[in-house]
């Protein structure tokens, strides 16, 4: 590994990843509070669902393994969403 990725990786280590990794919480730390504010306004049934489904995807994840197949037709956004998201 190259020295200077190293500076990158190592925050405990090398001055150069510690400052980096500072830099990035601070930018992460502003969104996160804008998320805080949009989960707020949802109704909770939505957030519920929200949370459920972050739950399956991180069990799927550590499990490595799909989605079963109806579910995943079940999951799969409507044109309509993709207007409103993506306007073509």
């Amino acid at each position: 590994m190259t020295p200077l990725l190293q500076s990158f990786l190592y925050p405990k280590k090398y001055w150069l990843a510690a400052q980096h990794m500072k830099s990035l919480s601070k930018r992460l730390r502003k969104y996160d509070l804008d998320v805080k504010e949009a989960l707020n306004r949802l109704p909770k049934e939505i957030v519920d669902a929200r949370n459920q489904s972050l739950k399956r995807a991180m069990n799927l994840s550590i499990k490595h393994e799909y989605l079963p197949e109806d579910i995943q037709a079940m999951q799969t956004p409507s044109e309509a969403t993709f207007k409103i998201c993506w306007p073509l």
